[in-house]
């Protein structure tokens, strides 16, 4: 129903390549040129500035995409309401979902969500905290699912669930006092794991360790790792330890494969949010948050 060419130009405006533009599209460079060319000769301006590979959107590009990004949100909004007439939920949702919970906490979600609306063609991508927010800037998702506490003003954030943090070690080495909870003296002489920078797992580790007036530089950091299961794997194999969602270890646990840590007036219960960009919210957002909400029991208004 919508001009192909706004698309193009949309994608490309999104990429700032030509050639991404074309992969994510399935056509050919040469008609992704052709799209964007017509497009310009029909405005009598340049949308895009070429400098070798490389393209920079011209403000006449600016205009139009801020435009292009309210006429995507209302076709979607317009294909899901008359999906409604049709007794139909239909449309397609690309959600974002920082590390840990795209890994552990949102598959069952989606799948129940994919059997309740099978008309609705869903995606999910995964990045930290840091990655996803900037996936909702570029618009290449409507709707973002994160675990850190970090407040854009861009961004509306919206509570959904809990999670709990603790201290995880391998059953089959000693950490400390093993009569008690270990000390923030304790915790200084194990050697630690932790996530990457712009994690959200880190950022909320990082505030709660000042509780206990300990900083990263404090701590033995053996090491950063990008995910929650290379942590895993390399605890199996060395006599670490490593702050982790409990979620993320419960068939470790259960196995008795870990083991957790108990540490001296340390309890982390982190919020997982929804976020998506202020004064936008896409109808089929707005209907996965309100099935998310029935099956976690969490408000989400």
């Amino acid at each position: 129903m919508l001009d192909f060419r706004l698309k193009v130009f949309y994608t490309v405006a999104r990429r700032l390549s030509f050639t991404k533009a074309a992969e994510e599209l399935f056509i050919s460079q040469p008609a992704v040129t052709k799209h964007i060319h017509e497009l310009e000769q029909q405005l009598g301006m340049a949308l895009f500035e070429r400098s070798g590979n490389k393209i920079k959107i011209t403000r006449a590009g600016q205009v139009m995409l801020k435009h292009a990004d309210d006429i995507f949100t209302s076709y979607r909004n317009m294909e899901y309401e008359i999906n409604q007439l049709k007794h139909a939920q239909g449309g397609l949702l690309p959600l974002g979902a920082s590390t840990t919970i795209a890994q552990y906490f949102i598959p069952p979600l989606l799948a129940k969500f994919n059997q309740r609306y099978p008309e609705v063609t869903s995606s999910l991508i995964s990045g930290n905290t840091e990655q996803i927010e900037q996936a909702l800037f570029d618009k290449s998702i409507q709707l973002g699912l994160i675990e850190g506490r970090s407040k854009n003003p861009v961004l509306k954030y919206v509570e959904f669930a809990k999670d709990e943090i603790a201290l995880i070690g391998n059953v089959n080495y000693d950490y400390g006092d093993n009569n008690g909870p270990l000390s923030a003296t304790d915790l200084k002489s194990i050697p630690l794991l932790m996530r990457e920078h712009g994690s959200g797992t880190l950022e909320v580790i990082t505030d709660e360790l000042k509780r206990l007036k300990l900083k990263l530089t404090d701590l033995q950091i053996a090491m950063y790792m990008g995910s929650t299961e290379s942590i895993k794997s390399y605890l199996h194999h060395a006599p670490c330890a490593a702050f982790l969602s409990l979620q993320a270890v419960k068939r470790e646990l259960e196995a008795g494969e870990f083991k957790i840590l108990p540490v001296k007036n340390f309890r982390l219960v982190r919020k997982f949010h929804f976020i998506h960009l202020q004064g936008q919210q896409d109808k089929l957002a707005q209907l996965f948050m309100r099935f998310a909400k029935q099956h976690t029991g969490m408000e989400t208004a």
